[in-house]
């Protein structure tokens, strides 16, 4: 059970919060407002402690052109799962060698159209795709993924859905050669929201047994490793500081590879957007459904089929803040909808002020990542979540 009020300061710096609470007042809502100073300053953290890995950010995060942007100009390169984000990127002026093919699953004649688009970096895992890749885009770099154990361990975790196992990556990787493509690397994601670092050394002792069989069995010298996204965001179960998780990481990868350490590809997007948002909603109603109840139900204008989709199963736990205070009592929150599934926290009770009213807001924290890409597009005519950028790189700077 959340017990303590939400403190703005656990979450956000004074500036950063004015920021988005001036912006915020007298708009209609939902909406979320994403602080791009909030990126800009995840994005520095994240290259201050892996100054020897790549960024290729994952745009399903939060694909919002003024994000896309800031990351363009601060040297990103971008991990594209489709052919419309990859127009997108392309259309803001990033140029193919910046972009990868990084969905497992993949039409042919979206292969044929990210090659002809000039991409060169592709992922795989499964005999089929590889051959498709072979015959739509040759001579690409192809990178395998990994099944990754520890997944469980995730707050979102992400099954079986991804990945191979290990035998299978090095029979497609030994194939990837035979069909020409260029057997490049591996990669691995160990859940998004991961907050064991300890699945990160699991993860790479399996890339480790593969490249040293690879290039000691068949002269095959694989030259990066993926290590996918993951690190989480700042939600009401804290984790441990980027720092801690880097240091960790960067102990795992010497510990395997010493001097001879592969090109390494981080993936992040929640980590860079998640905290850098603020959802505001506001109460539609307030009610018992007895009057002897201990708690209320607070139905609030977004819900699970408008960006509080990982919600589900109550695996995110949004801090939520409102402006009341005084005696506070459990709640369960839903949405708006007319779907029964549309309730985000029942059994994880919320405790909020009895001085809540009908009309008052809430303030979702950490909301800047996969909240708007997730909302749905009408359901019961509602529109999609609404998303306004402030900050670097925008007017409202």
């Amino acid at each position: 059970m959340q017990s303590d009020t939400v403190l703005i300061e656990d979450y956000y710096n004074s500036e950063d919060f004015a920021a988005i609470k001036n912006f915020a007042d007298g708009k209609e809502t939902p909406f979320v407002v994403i602080n791009n100073n909030i990126i800009l300053h995840h994005y520095n953290e994240l290259t201050d402690n892996f100054p020897y890995a790549k960024i290729y950010y994952a745009i399903k995060a939060n694909p919002g052109n003024e994000i896309l942007s800031l990351l363009r100009d601060r040297g990103s390169n971008f991990d594209v799962a489709s052919i419309y984000e990859l127009d997108k990127v392309l259309n803001l002026g990033v140029s193919p060698d910046r972009c990868s093919y990084g969905n497992t699953i993949k039409k042919r004649k979206d292969i044929r159209y990210f090659y002809e688009k000039g991409v060169r970096l592709f992922v795989s895992d499964s005999e089929a795709d590889l051959r498709n890749i072979a015959r739509e885009a040759p001579g690409v770099k192809v990178y395998i993924r990994l099944l990754t154990e520890g997944s469980h361990t995730a707050d979102w975790p992400l099954s079986r859905k991804f990945g191979c196992q290990t035998d299978m990556a090095v029979e497609l990787l030994l194939l990837a050669k035979e069909l020409g493509l260029v057997p490049y690397g591996v990669s691995f994601h160990v859940g998004s929201q991961q907050r064991d670092i300890g699945a990160w050394d699991a993860a790479i002792d399996k890339v480790k047994a593969i490249f040293d069989w690879l290039r000691d069995e068949c002269d095959i010298r694989l030259k990066m490793i993926n290590m996918g996204g993951g690190f989480p965001a700042n939600y009401l179960n804290r984790t441990n500081d980027l720092a801690t998780y880097a240091k960790e990481i960067t102990h795992y990868l010497e510990d395997d590879f010493g001097d001879d350490m592969p090109e390494i590809i981080l993936e992040p997007g929640r980590s860079l957007c998640s905290n850098a948002g603020v959802l505001v909603s506001e109460i539609v109603l307030i009610s018992r459904k007895t009057a002897t109840s201990l708690h209320r139900w607070v139905y609030t204008d977004v819900g699970m089929f408008s960006g509080l989709i990982e919600t589900l199963g109550e695996a995110i736990k949004y801090p939520i803040f409102v402006e009341k205070s005084g005696e506070r009592e459990e709640c369960v929150i839903a949405g708006p909808t007319c779907d029964s599934a549309d309730i985000m926290y029942e059994d994880h009770k919320y405790e909020l002020p009895l001085s809540i009213e009908i009309g008052d807001r809430l303030y979702w924290f950490s909301t800047g990542a996969y909240t708007t890409s997730y909302s749905a597009v009408e359901f019961n005519g509602f529109p999609p979540l609404k998303q306004y950028v402030i900050g670097a790189g925008t007017d409202q700077a």
